[in-house]
């Protein structure tokens, strides 16, 4: 995976600037101790879609209702539900230096974040060469959270693709995710081109967060 430095360095609050030597050199050696341990992992799975009235949307496993996902998903007659992790051995490293060493702990999760991200575009930008082969077009990932996607989503979608068992995500009773490191999302499937994928900080209205692009 190619691992963009300004995305850590977003992560880090740092906005558009450089970071300076000593926490590039940090950077760099927390990435390397990062990548080795992880071990990602991605499930989907595929299932007709139905855009009902009112905003409601029918999985077929599981119904709930998003203004914003809908519109995500306008002109789609299917969707995939979508996990990935970058394993427990990342948790390992977080949780020892939030101990031992916490400007590398905070450094650390900045990287582990980015890189959560990149193997999910990775991912995603394979599934797209997949489907576009066969005439079909994906629709950006919407993740479970994000506008008015109810966060309690997560918990059809985990079970519904069995995270705990294919790829060993769990949810706890507070709709977190273990490893702290994995995410799950829908991306609708449609015969009609997407014409500008806008996604993450493009796509959200706060112009006045930390951490945006």
């Amino acid at each position: 995976m190619e691992i963009s430095r300004k995305e850590i360095l977003r992560y880090l609050g740092y906005g558009n600037r450089e970071g300076d030597e000593q926490v590039n050199a940090l950077i760099e050696d927390v990435l390397k101790e990062l990548l080795a341990a992880a071990s990602p992992k991605s499930i989907f799975r595929s299932y007709p879609l139905r855009l009902l009235p009112d905003y409601e949307i029918d999985f077929t496993v599981f119904r709930t209702k998003s203004r914003n996902l809908s519109k995500n998903l306008a002109d789609c007659e299917e969707v995939l539900l979508f996990a990935a992790t970058l394993g427990t051995g990342v948790d390992v490293l977080l949780h020892k230096y939030t101990r031992l060493q916490m400007s590398r702990a905070v450094i650390m999760q900045a990287a582990a974040a980015a890189v959560i991200e990149e193997y999910c575009d990775e991912e995603n930008r394979r599934l797209k060469q997949e489907y576009e082969a066969k005439g079909y077009y994906l629709r950006p990932r919407f993740s479970p959270g994000y506008g008015d996607f109810s966060l309690e989503c997560q918990r059809e979608i985990t079970a519904v693709l069995e995270t705990p068992k294919r790829i060993g995500i769990m949810l706890t009773e507070s709709l977190l995710m273990t490893p702290s490191k994995s995410v799950t999302a829908v991306m609708g499937v449609s015969k009609k081109p997407y014409r500008c994928e806008i996604k993450g900080c493009e796509s959200c209205k706060k112009t006045d967060c930390a951490y945006r692009r």
